[in-house]
């Protein structure tokens, strides 16, 4: 509804309530009533995933429509993220956040800094979500508030032209509220407990879930060793149970991210159950890394399994997990994500060891042989070497085609000796453009970093550390922070407007009218920033 129509509609509510609602003032309820569009979680979640199904029939249309977000750890890293695209693009278009359950563990948990292995309490994931909603909704109501006083500014000094200028601002107002991947990890337990717990990310605003084939009690990092996959029975039961979450909340265009791991994982803790040759059961115990066995005595204890009229032994290690065939990562993860998409999941995760656009695409061609919209969120991870990775490839694609490489090691071109070399160049790229055509040529859809304001906290932090304790003293904050966020318009620079200062002085004013105390005042010294 326009502005001036909102103003209308709560001055006739406030009119049809006689004298008792006379301090009342319509434009000030229409204002808060804009600066606070969603009411719940679920408000968000159903207005979000009705944009991931748009955004994801735009790639379909057109590979160069992916879309993009970055992990954010705490609330003020999200809305900083979302204050940052809207002032350097314009527009939100395309651009989500990711909620990493690598750095829920890290960073949030209760029991302090934790590996991603799901040992951190499940209910700091929904307690994230609702805190990064918590924080976008509190940027729509700072950026809007600063739009209402220019419009009253406007209007006291008679400018026509700028007041309606900013009434067109509000009435065509984006939201910083946009989608949210987030990591439910393997589920935390059975499927009831996934459910369960679907339910609350969902009830926190989260539109689209993300979910592994791990076991959930030795759930790994997917970027480290020792995974342990579940047959797809397993996993399908919790998918249905995160679709089963969404329809009972009435968020029916909410997205299923199915993740598999098989790629790198070598292992199994279960024999899939099978009722008939060839069915799904029967296809993943066909990967079991077996032994045919002819003499019944040999037997102690084992597990057999009878394959093509053979009585096989799968390989069983001390810790009691089965061992798939060396080699059957790429075929495994093939078949997982066919049948997940089968069976109600909407995107794909396949989580690699190295980004590399042939391989993902190899695994990516032979799935949508099957299923032609199948589309990937792809996980541009941290734990890749990008530098070396890209300059090993472009070394491997030149030594192929003829080029002279003798002037390089490929083992050490990490090295800053390198840097300048075309080779370098060229790596740099095709790191530049690797979104870009891994959308084209690998059916990525979703582009994301997991964990890279870890690293950029970090890293801020270190730069600050070592010249604020140095030499440089208070210039390293000044020079270092102060001086930048001035020169590059970082809106948080006035950390008492962004903290919600002058949402607040709005409101007394509101409420109090003349005998508010307001803190913006001549003598707050954050004017020295105006």
């Amino acid at each position: 509804m326009p502005y001036q129509n909102m103003v209308t509609a709560a001055e006739e509510m406030i009119r049809s309530q006689g004298d008792s609602w006379r301090s009342i003032e319509g434009e000030s309820v229409a204002r808060m009533q804009l600066q606070n569009r969603f009411h719940t979680g679920l408000d968000i979640a159903r207005y979000t995933a009705k944009i991931m199904r748009e955004d994801m029939a735009a790639y379909d249309a057109d590979s160069a429509n992916y879309t993009q977000s970055l992990g954010c750890w705490h609330g003020f890293i999200a809305q900083q993220k979302i204050i940052s695209i809207k002032k350097h693009f314009g527009s939100t278009k395309g651009k989500y956040l990711y909620l990493s359950g690598w750095m829920v563990a890290a960073l949030r948990s209760e029991f302090g800094p934790l590996p991603d292995q799901s040992m951190h309490e499940k209910t700091s994931v929904p307690a994230l979500i609702e805190e990064i909603y918590t924080f976008l909704k509190q940027a729509d109501a700072r950026e809007l508030g600063m739009i209402f006083r220019d419009l009253d500014k406007a209007r006291s000094s008679g400018d026509t032209a700028r007041e309606r200028f900013l009434l067109n601002a509000i009435d065509t107002y984006q939201t910083h509220v946009v989608p949210i991947i987030a990591d439910i990890d393997a589920g935390f337990g059975n499927a009831e407990a996934t459910y369960l717990l679907a339910r609350k990310m969902i009830e926190a605003g989260a539109c689209a879930l993300q979910i592994e084939n791990q076991v959930s009690d030795e759930k790994q990092c997917g970027h480290q060793d020792g995974k342990v996959t579940v047959p797809h029975e397993d996993f399908l039961a919790k998918i249905r149970a995160c679709r089963y979450a969404f329809l009972e909340l009435g968020v029916p265009d909410g997205i299923i991210v199915a993740r598999t791991d098989s790629l790198g994982a070598g292992l199994t803790k279960q024999i899939a159950y099978s009722a008939q040759a060839g069915d799904i059961g029967d296809q993943y115990n066909s990967f079991l890394d077996c032994e045919e066995v002819t003499d019944l005595s040999a037997l102690r204890g084992d597990v057999v399994i009878e394959r093509d009229g053979k009585l096989m032994r799968p390989k069983r290690l001390p810790s009691n997990l089965f061992q798939f065939k060396a080699g059957t990562g790429a075929d495994r993860c093939v078949l997982d994500c066919i049948v997940s998409l089968q069976n109600g999941a909407d995107l794909l995760w396949i989580e690699t060891e190295k980004p590399h656009i042939e391989q993902i695409a190899s695994m990516v061609d032979r799935i949508r042989a099957v299923i032609p919209n199948a589309k990937l969120v792809y996980n541009n991870s941290p734990s890749f070497n990008w530098t070396l990775n890209f300059r090993q490839q472009v070394f491997d694609a030149w030594a192929e085609a003829g080029k002279d490489v003798s002037g390089y090691e490929r083992g050490a071109l990490m090295s800053v000796i390198y840097d300048t070399t075309p080779l370098a160049a060229e790596a740099d790229d095709r790191i530049r453009t690797f979104q870009k055509d891994a959308a084209a040529r690998a059916g990525i859809f979703h582009h994301l970093i997991t964990l890279p304001t870890y690293h950029t906290a970090a890293l801020s932090t270190d730069s600050l550390a070592k010249d604020y304790f140095g030499e440089a003293g208070m210039l390293g904050y000044v020079a270092g922070v102060q001086r930048k966020e001035i020169r590059e318009g970082i809106a948080c620079v006035k950390h008492q407007n962004m903290s919600g200062s002058d949402i607040g002085d709005d409101h007394k004013e509101y409420f109090a009218g003349e005998a508010a105390l307001k803190a913006g005042g001549a003598h707050n010294t954050m004017n020295q920033f105006a």
